[in-house]
């Protein structure tokens, strides 16, 4: 399928990204993922490696769907396996880059206000 054929099909925001074109940044994954793609046509290769990106506006296209890519959250990057149900997304929505803050109970060397949090005695 054809970028343009894939435009009329998407929400408006991702309609307007793909007919004004991809950043250089994008061409250069969406080339690694072609090449990655003649390997594999080839035999070249067993099963697809894990593809690096910090490119977290590429909407997920046609072409990405069986491949693992490790989308960077700003701290470590995050295997995504993308399947059809994500065309049209952006890979910035498929790795959080906020974790939920989850308190423990004060250990050793907490400050003595801590102490009468959690009603120790």
């Amino acid at each position: 399928m054809q970028l343009r054929e894939l435009a009329k099909i998407l929400p408006a925001r991702q309609r307007r990204k793909l007919l004004r074109g991809l950043t250089p940044q994008q061409q250069k994954l969406v080339l690694k993922i072609r090449k990655i793609r003649r390997k594999l046509a080839e035999g070249a290769l067993d099963k697809p490696p894990t593809i690096k990106t910090h490119v977290r506006d590429m909407i997920v296209l046609p072409e990405m769907v069986g491949l693992t890519i490790a989308v960077h959250n700003g701290k470590e990057f995050i295997p995504v396996k993308i399947t059809p149900e994500m065309i049209g997304r952006y890979l910035g929505e498929l790795a959080p880059t906020c974790k939920n803050v989850q308190h423990g109970e004060p250990g050793l060397k907490a400050t003595r206000s801590s102490l009468h949090v959690g009603g120790q005695k």
